[in-house]
């Protein structure tokens, strides 16, 4: 199982649990090329589409920018998860994700508070990465590029994240706050996919032990308005 498998495996009972009832339309935002959730969206009965320029081919995706993706008609549910945090206009998008829901519609968000990558939580990943092989995952590089820059954490991550020009936790959630009215908020375990022999569990009981922050958001909020 790949990395974006167990990941995928792990947040689709948040996501499922609040879409509205099949068949919904439901739009995936940033699927990636395995599909993200849209083959369990349709195995549960929903009309589904998946956005991403790296989309798979087929009828039920569209090879594109959500800016630019040309969504005929409302929807009632949204789902993105870690796509957000490194659009180039977070307003835009989120502006768009509300004009795309029919009043009522669900937005159902899984995302990363990069903040919260403090500099224990890096180094108890780094100890629990698996062998690079052949293709690394991006935890390596984020290893290897500190140890090489000299500079301590906060003053790399953040030089990286200007660079990468990522949007922090806290902007998705104030930017999702100021467009939907929110059902739920939850932070829990983020890495856990990309590390060897570590599991959600593992990974969630050693944030209840103060040992690393909790890095992913899991938000659900209701378009209100007509």
């Amino acid at each position: 199982m790949t990395e974006r498998e167990r990941w995928l495996d792990a947040t689709w009972p948040f996501v499922r649990d609040w879409l509205p009832a099949a068949p919904a339309r439901v739009v995936e935002i940033g699927c990636g090329p395995l599909g993200g959730f849209v083959p369990r969206l349709e195995q549960a009965g929903y009309e589904a589409t998946g956005i991403d320029p790296k989309a798979p081919e087929g009828p039920s995706y569209r090879q594109a920018e959500f800016e630019h993706a040309g969504i005929a008609g409302p929807v009632d549910a949204i789902v993105a998860s870690l796509s957000l945090h490194h659009v180039a206009d977070l307003g835009e998008v989120l502006d768009r994700m509300r004009a795309a829901l029919v009043p009522g519609g669900m937005a159902v968000v899984v995302e990363w508070a990069r903040e919260g990558f403090d500099e224990a939580t890096a180094r108890w990943c780094f100890a629990r990465l698996p062998e690079p092989g052949d293709d690394p995952g991006w935890l390596h590089g984020q290893r290897d590029e500190w140890r090489e820059s000299g500079l301590p954490w906060g003053e790399w991550l953040r030089s990286w994240a200007q660079a990468e020009g990522l949007h922090t936790g806290q902007d998705i959630l104030n930017g999702l706050d100021a467009r939907f009215v929110r059902e739920t908020l939850g932070f829990g375990p983020y890495f856990f996919a990309d590390l060897a022999a570590t599991s959600e569990a593992d990974e969630q009981a050693a944030i209840d032990a103060g040992l690393i922050k909790a890095n992913r958001i899991q938000y659900a909020g209701r378009r209100g308005g007509s």
